[in-house]
């Protein structure tokens, strides 16, 4: 396995394939790298270097009690990106990855950065307040911290369902993709992904949606149950100066698994227009 060891201590894995031009994928809650393999593949087969590491506290990365918060996700993606001297890099962050991505932008610049894609990303913010009356209420998100602390297997197998949109008349049951989620979930830590739910949730990405100054498609389910669109994508593309916003009507949270053949495509002729 290749792994890094960050300022901190955490040692975290990472792919690193191909060659060419630079695309760093950030893995959703509370998956791993493997959530991009479809990607990984596609990519590198069309000349591209493809980089995709799992979040400290998930998958086959360390388990530290301390340091499970958006600030220091950002900086071990930085730290990664330093350490294999990345340049014109085309960032992709699905869910908290897109979280990942945008704080990765307002911490360290857009220097390194060619091109940014967000997919069913939470940005800007997912909580419900009084200035984001579209959010999602604390007492689901308290819900899942409970799900996670007590009954973690069984939660992660429930959690496929609307993550896939199964529920979802037509939608036909791919029960590889269920398992796939629950074992990249079941092989990360409890605490790390404990800790992952608050930063999810409750940061506040605005100022960091602001900060990037790079061409940005934001792709969005618009029956995401999960993260829903009309206060992360609709909003973002509001805040991301002259972003293209690309919504797949009927998909859900997982489309770029679901809908790997047309996700490719459209992120690829995005990077190519």
């Amino acid at each position: 396995m290749t792994t890094f060891t960050t300022s901190d201590g955490a040692e975290l894995f990472y792919k690193d394939w191909g060659q060419g031009q630079p695309i760093v994928f950030s893995h959703g809650w509370p998956l791993s790298a493997d959530a991009w393999d479809a990607q990984m593949l596609f990519f590198g087969q069309n000349g591209f270097r493809v980089i995709a590491h799992d979040r400290r506290g998930h998958g086959r990365s360390s388990q530290p009690w301390d340091g499970n918060t958006m600030d220091r996700y950002a900086d071990d993606l930085a730290e990664l990106i330093d350490r294999l001297d990345l340049k014109d890099v085309i960032l992709v962050g699905h869910s908290t990855g897109g979280g990942e991505v945008a704080h990765y932008v307002g911490r360290h610049g857009n220097d390194r950065v060619a091109k940014v894609v967000l997919v069913g990303a939470v940005p800007p913010l997912m909580l419900e307040t009084a200035s984001n009356p579209d959010g999602t209420p604390m007492e689901v998100f308290d819900g899942i911290r409970q799900q996670v602390a007590t009954n973690r297997s069984q939660f992660y197998k429930d959690l496929t369902i609307p993550f896939y949109g199964f529920n979802r008349e037509g939608v036909e049951i791919n029960e590889g993709l269920r398992e796939s989620f629950w074992l990249q979930g079941m092989s990360g830590g409890i605490k790390g992904q404990y800790d992952c739910i608050t930063e999810f949730s409750e940061v506040d990405y605005t100022n960091d949606l602001k900060a990037i100054k790079r061409p940005t498609l934001i792709v969005h389910g618009g029956d995401d149950q999960v993260v829903p669109i009309k206060a992360s994508a609709h909003r973002a593309a509001e805040i991301v100066a002259g972003a293209k916003l690309k919504v797949y009507p009927e998909s859900g949270h997982g489309l770029a698994q679901l809908q790997a053949d047309a996700f490719n495509k459209d992120v690829l002729a995005f990077i190519r227009g």
